[in-house]
């Protein structure tokens, strides 16, 4: 029986997967809450720029780690090697339980969200039991549709990830070409309009909101162990990917302002269905619902192939069960650690209902980690100068240095928020600090009855 996952994501894989993860439904999102805030085409471009310049920094940083340290298990891997097996344990144990299943439904939930109305399903209400909710079941069905894929074999989910994030590319692509042929665009909705409010609040939502739609990049790296030729491939994927991202998300905003000027973005959830209906008419409205269905998708579709490597890499080390550990003799997938998200997530899914409240700490506790995981290429550096590196990080130390700060920025920023709000006094991110806190005597119990265990047999 096989012990180790088969290699055999390519270079075009790759770039499926993990820009798969990236562009999802955020990009069709996000330009309408940043509208909320800011009210300068200019800086608001600006800053897209700089979200997608902290993914690539964060994106060349775990580039050298993965290469490095060619296994499944990503952020997870990283922490082991630089900070140790408690660090990781925290991790690991906090993404199983918590993280990745609330991710993983969220992004499900989106496309839940849609897909009801438009295949004529009632509607839930807030008091809609969860037998009887609609968005319910079709998350479910979807996450259960995905992990089946992704127990199938890893060259199929690629395949999918591959299909899925083309269509999503070319979507964005048709949108920028449509605006251009068609004209229906002034440029004055580039000058800047009066301000809805003060700037330096409003630069914490906004980044947040941006590095949101940007976020993904970083489960690429759980696949590593599955990459062809990782010491050349991994950086390729990363930067050419991120790249690829980057010049994509400041065109499609050019076009959105372009076309639809900010203050009439701002009283709407989404802006791509008011762009493409000033484009096309009101009959695009069914088209835009399907390519926002698609392209939610493909990242549910990453999500749930990336997700299970960790635990199936924290399994092998033994800080998890081992059956997490099992790899399909078929499939050469982590058939186990697939299930048990699956069940995990259809569990948050049943008990918690909405986006909102499945998507609570995702974001938060995830940037933690990030920083701590980027932080981990100044302590391989300084104690194991020696040891191959098939790629070097581009710009170090500057490069890794800026992107932890910005993570720690983000973090301290979002506390910092909380705590000031009236509404939520800090229970929007202190309660995710105690999860991480308990990480520790977490780690103390599993290792002391993992000892007896050993002891007594």
């Amino acid at each position: 029986m096989p012990t180790h996952l088969e290699r055999s994501i390519g270079l075009w894989g790759g770039l499926g997967v993990m820009m798969g993860i990236i562009i999802g439904g955020g990009i069709f999102a996000t330009p309408a809450a940043i509208a909320d805030h800011l009210a300068s085409p200019a800086l608001i471009l600006a800053l897209w720029a700089v979200g997608g310049l902290l993914a690539l920094f964060g994106a060349l940083t775990y580039a050298e780690l993965a290469a490095m340290h060619p296994e499944s298990g990503g952020v997870y891997i990283f922490l082991r090697e630089g900070f140790g097996r408690c660090v990781a344990f925290t991790f690991g144990w906090s993404y199983l339980l918590l993280t990745k299943p609330l991710g993983a439904a969220a992004l499900a939930m989106i496309f839940a969200d849609h897909f009801v109305p438009l295949a004529g399903l009632p509607r839930p209400s807030p008091d809609t039991p969860a037998h009887l909710n609609a968005e319910v079941w079709t998350t479910i069905a979807l996450l259960t549709l995905l992990t089946i894929i992704n127990v199938r074999g890893v060259r199929l989910g690629a395949a999918v990830a591959v299909a899925l994030t083309s269509f999503k590319y070319l979507v964005l692509l048709g949108i920028i070409l449509l605006a251009l042929l068609l004209q229906r665009g002034d440029a004055g909705n580039f000058a800047p309009t009066p301000a809805p409010g003060p700037l330096a609040p409003a630069l914490v939502p906004v980044m947040a909101a941006i590095l949101w739609t940007y976020d993904g990049w970083s489960d690429f790296a759980a696949v590593a162990g599955e990459v062809k030729d990782p010491g050349r491939s991994l950086s390729r994927i990363y930067f050419l990917g991120i790249a690829a991202v980057i010049a994509a998300y400041l065109a499609i905003n050019a076009v959105y302002i372009w076309i639809v000027p900010l203050p009439d973005m701002r009283p709407h959830d989404t802006i791509a269905p008011l762009v493409v209906h000033r484009l096309l008419g009101p009959e695009s409205a069914v088209v835009v619902t399907i390519i926002i269905l698609l392209s939610v998708l493909g990242s549910s579709h990453g999500s749930v192939l990336t997700g299970a490597r960790v635990s199936y890499a924290q399994a092998q080390d033994g800080l998890l069960f081992r059956a997490l550990a099992h790899v399909h003799p078929r499939y050469h997938t982590p058939d186990v650690s697939l299930w048990v998200q699956l069940a995990l997530s259809i569990a948050a899914v049943w008990r918690l209902k909405t986006f909102e409240a499945l998507a609570g700490g995702f974001v938060f506790t995830m940037w933690i980690f990030y920083g701590l995981a980027a932080g981990a290429i100044f302590v391989l550096r300084a104690r194991r100068p020696d040891a191959p590196r098939p790629y070097r990080c581009w710009g170090y130390p500057i490069v890794p240095a800026l992107f932890v700060l910005a993570a720690a920025g983000m973090t301290a920023l979002s506390i910092w928020e909380d705590l000031a709000n009236p509404d939520s006094r800090g229970m929007r991110t202190l309660p995710w600090l105690a999860v991480l806190a308990a990480g520790a005597p977490a780690y103390w119990l599993w290792t002391r009855v993992q000892s007896s265990a050993r002891t007594s047999r």
